[in-house]
């Protein structure tokens, strides 16, 4: 410290320390869900032939440029930016959420469904494709259920924009409304592997929602190529319901009908801080949320499921308007789109064909390449529910 800043300026200096950890404290807790490993470096065992985690070991880090974990949270006076990503201007100094520790208990993710509104994913950190909305940096954690890092694991993540819209021309018509910008887009959709530590970071913007389902964000992760959960993470209520009432893009669209526990998906669990993000505000004013994934430690092993609630039913589609097609007309779509598209590249997922999704993810470099001209689309929807259950 320079000599300037002795004497009663270093007094305030030290309150401001202890004000912003304090700030940091309370926009971390509960913890208990996202507690690491007692021990910082592990490795995670398998054989590889059913997908099993491998070896790895590793330690959380904290921000890259030398600051403290505190450094970067911002007091609730700060408002949320807009603008979309590029409104992160102090994302260096971002802190790592779990550079504490994981803990020593992990319970494991449960699935859920799919939904109808998967579709070609891009291998990229920044899934915004420069659309407007209040920035996230999303933090992922994947580990195995002795909360050992699963290095090589893939995060794959899709979520509507701010419109309540899904992105892509290969995803039902249902989740883009036919809107025509939408469908000519690839917006909120993204595959990350993890590095050493486990770790997977995303660049997006906050969701959007539309009828009969809360904001979530949906994800798969698959190790080896096989797939070992795909299930769906929301966001704290009050913190939906603030962000809808006051931020542009979400605020134009009223509020909204469905909240956690009375959603489809998510509204029967008890405890639902266990699929929840936990989240802090940054200095510029975007958010950072996070949150562990436990999986299972073979493909051999069963898979608990999200208690679904009773509220919803029916609702209208993403962007609103129209009713749910029928099974008939769902099913014609779906033979037209596996007509003219094809995946680049393919993973081994042998597993995923036995639980009747797509055996690998479609995915392509960022920028996207022109699209095939043939080939075969796997896209699961749920046979046996509405096609608004679980978008």
């Amino acid at each position: 410290m320079d000599s300037k800043d002795s004497g009663n300026g270093s007094k305030e200096l030290s309150r401001r320390k202890i004000l912003r950890v304090a700030g940091l404290l309370a926009a971390t807790v509960p913890l208990r869900h996202l507690l690491a490993c007692a021990s910082e470096t592990g490795s995670a065992t398998g054989d590889g032939t059913d997908g099993g985690t491998g070896t790895g070991t590793g330690t959380g880090t904290g921000a890259t440029d030398g600051s403290t974990a505190t450094d970067a949270v911002a007091s609730a006076d700060v408002p949320w930016a807009t603008g979309g990503t590029a409104s992160m201007t102090d994302a260096a100094s971002y802190p790592d959420p779990f550079a504490s520790g994981l803990g020593s208990t992990c319970e494991l993710y449960c699935q859920a469904t799919l939904g109808p509104c998967y579709a070609e994913t891009v291998e990229r950190k920044d899934i915004t494709e420069g659309e407007p909305g209040l920035p996230v940096r999303l933090v992922f954690l994947v580990v195995d259920a002795s909360c050992k890092p699963i290095p090589g694991a893939t995060v794959d993540i899709w979520h509507c924009g701010p419109d309540g819209l899904y992105s892509g021309s290969d995803a039902s018509d249902f989740c883009t409304s036919g809107d025509a910008r939408a469908r000519a887009a690839r917006w909120y959709r993204g595959l990350q592997t993890a590095d050493a530590n486990g770790r997977v970071e995303f660049d997006t913007c906050f969701p959007g929602w539309y009828s009969s389902r809360t904001i979530h964000i949906h994800f798969t992760v698959r190790i080896n190529g096989n797939e070992f959960v795909t299930s769906q993470i929301v966001f704290d209520d009050a913190l939906d319901d603030e962000i809808v009432a006051t931020q542009p893009l979400y605020s134009t669209r009223g509020a909204r009908d469905t909240k956690n526990t009375t959603d489809n998906v998510v509204g029967g669990e008890s405890d639902m801080s266990k699929y929840t993000f936990q989240t802090a505000r940054m200095t510029d004013g975007a958010m950072l949320a996070w949150k562990a994934l436990v999986v299972r430690s073979s493909t051999s092993s069963s898979l608990c499921s999200i208690a679904g609630g009773g509220g919803g039913g029916g609702g209208q589609p993403p962007g609103g308007g129209g009713a749910p097609p029928t099974e008939a007309a769902r099913r014609a779509a779906d033979r037209r789109r596996s007509d003219n598209f094809a995946p680049t590249r393919r993973q081994p997922g042998a597993n995923r064909a036995a639980n009747g999704f797509p055996r690998s993810p479609r995915t392509i470099h960022d920028p996207r390449p022109t699209r095939p001209a043939h080939g075969r689309v796997g896209l699961r929807v749920e046979r046996d529910c509405a096609i608004h259950l679980g978008a």
